[in-house]
């Protein structure tokens, strides 16, 4: 089940990544203002991501430690899109996979390519 899809704007490259805050439904925060999701990337590896939200009335949540590396090792960069879903992993013991992908034209048709680790 796919949680968001949102293209990356120069922010979410440089410093933190912002989602739509309807989101917070599918996190246990547990009573806390931030909670490490435990992901599998498209290489089937674990990483784990904090995501924050903000206090008071407007949640607006982020992606803060480890989503730059997650960035810089998929070569990530504005207009590519980050896809989170969620998927339980339990041999991986991850409840989320998160995906990379660019756009790409191929004879004129756009699509949406997925974007694999940089080496």
């Amino acid at each position: 089940m796919e949680i968001f899809s949102k293209e990356l704007k120069d922010t979410d490259v440089r410093v933190r990544f912002s989602f739509p805050t309807h989101c917070l439904e599918h996190l246990d925060f547990a009573g806390s203002n931030f909670v490490d999701l435990r992901v599998k990337d498209s290489c089937g590896e674990l990483r784990v991501i904090r995501c924050l939200k903000r206090n008071g009335d407007y949640e607006k949540p982020v992606l803060s430690r480890g989503w730059l590396k997650f960035v810089a090792d998929y070569g990530l960069r504005v207009g590519d899109k980050a896809v989170l879903l969620r998927e339980d992993d339990h041999s991986l013991g991850s409840q989320f996979r998160i995906e990379a992908r660019r756009r790409i034209v191929l004879f004129g048709g756009e699509a949406w390519g997925e974007v694999t680790r940089a080496t």
